[in-house]
């Protein structure tokens, strides 16, 4: 792979990412909004597998931003091999009742930036005939619950559709679909998930450990756990009405998160 690109590099999965990566030999840039924690872990990763970590410091959410990570995608020099797009967040509110502002710079971050990113990255990938992109997906692809699982759908169906295009070129297109993960993503969105029972969360390495090992062997729908795979399969196969029903289901956990919210 050689130089490897994350983007949320900072924290969560991004930031596992960046460390499994690196103590595996791969030079790596690391994009994410907070510079300073970022050169902290750049210093980290240099001190403690000896390779090259480069900071670019972007807001995934603002056009320029995203271009010039696009940028660094697309030049010769130091070329990246692999691509992971993970930068995400949670919003943890009705679309209908939800600042429209946030739904746009969720969109922006977890569909446009993943579209502009895999262009610029496919393009100088094919002319060298090798690479990967990886794009983090989620279970929530798979249910109606929000403009998150709209957005994760799209990953999804994208991924798919990328990994047709690039066939025969050497370049491959993964899409990993985790389910519930343990990382600072539900923290930072001020999601709570006391109702959430343990057996249905993932550590972040194993998921992490799972993409990079799928990446390897061209798998293009990468879905980590056994009991994941089996929900997955079942929601594939479930009418769309008891999909809806499920998602229904999660509205009410998001009502009561709200009201929770809203009272402290």
């Amino acid at each position: 792979m050689g130089t490897a690109l994350v983007t949320g590099a900072s924290a969560g999965l991004g930031l596992e990412f960046a460390w499994q990566l690196a103590t595996a030999r791969h030079d790596v840039v690391l994009v994410a909004r907070d510079e300073e924690r970022l050169t902290r872990l750049a210093r980290q990763l240099e001190a403690a597998a000896g390779v090259r970590a480069e900071v670019l410091p972007a807001d995934l959410t603002v056009p320029e931003d995203v271009e010039r990570v696009a940028e660094r995608l697309r030049t010769d020099e130091r070329p990246v091999g692999l691509l992971v797009n993970n930068a995400g967040l949670g919003l943890n509110q009705h679309f209908v009742e939800g600042d429209l502002d946030a739904e746009l710079r969720a969109l922006d971050l977890m569909v446009r930036s993943v579209m502009v990113l895999s262009h610029a990255a496919a393009g100088a990938m094919v002319a060298r005939g090798r690479g990967a992109i990886l794009n983090v997906g989620s279970v929530a692809g798979l249910i109606a619950s929000g403009t998150y699982s709209a957005h994760k759908a799209w990953v999804r169906t994208f991924t798919e559709a990328l990994a047709v295009e690039l066939k025969d070129t050497g370049v491959t297109a993964t899409v990993v679909c985790p389910g519930f993960t343990h990382t600072e993503f539900h923290e930072r969105g001020r999601i709570d998930t006391a109702h959430y029972p343990e057996i249905g969360w993932l550590q972040a390495e194993d998921v992490v450990a799972t993409a990079l090992a799928d990446v390897r062997r061209g798998v293009v729908i990468s879905t980590p756990s056994l009991r994941y795979k089996a929900a997955s399969a079942l929601l594939r196969v479930a009418p769309r009405s008891a999909v809806r029903a499920f998602g229904g289901y999660r509205r009410a956990l998001l009502d009561e998160a709200i009201e929770g919210r809203d009272g402290a």
